[in-house]
């Protein structure tokens, strides 16, 4: 799993979080809780694509952990409007299937850099 597959999952997800943000206004009439994750939710792969265009690897490295706390935020939001009864549980279980998925992509990627970078 390299950069590309995390690049096209994070958009992938960010395309995801804009339809159940259309989905919470429209239908739900919730606008504070759909705005959070909206943000944090897009910003995944905002992050990642300037990770792409990173000056130096500890740059690389940065730019993919705030990718990484902006997943993990993404699952609070998410977990919210679950537990809150916004979003049904099978779309939930879904996407918090795909966000685990981009932490775990994100972590494995980061430690391999951090790695690669000591023995350099």
């Amino acid at each position: 799993m390299g950069n590309n597959t995390i690049k096209e999952k994070s958009f992938e997800f960010a395309l995801r979080i804009v339809k159940m943000y259309k989905f919470l206004t429209e239908k739900k009439s919730e606008y504070v809780l759909s705005k959070q994750v909206l943000r944090s939710g897009t910003s995944v792969g905002a992050n990642v694509r300037e990770a792409e265009q990173a000056q130096s690897p500890a740059d690389f490295i940065y730019k993919l952990n705030i990718a990484l706390k902006e997943a993990n935020e993404t699952e609070y939001w998410i977990e919210l409007l679950f537990q809150s009864e916004y979003i049904e549980e099978e779309h939930y279980k879904s996407i918090m299937a795909d966000c685990s998925e981009i932490n775990k992509i994100l972590i494995s990627i980061i430690k391999r850099m951090k790695k690669k970078n000591i023995t350099n």
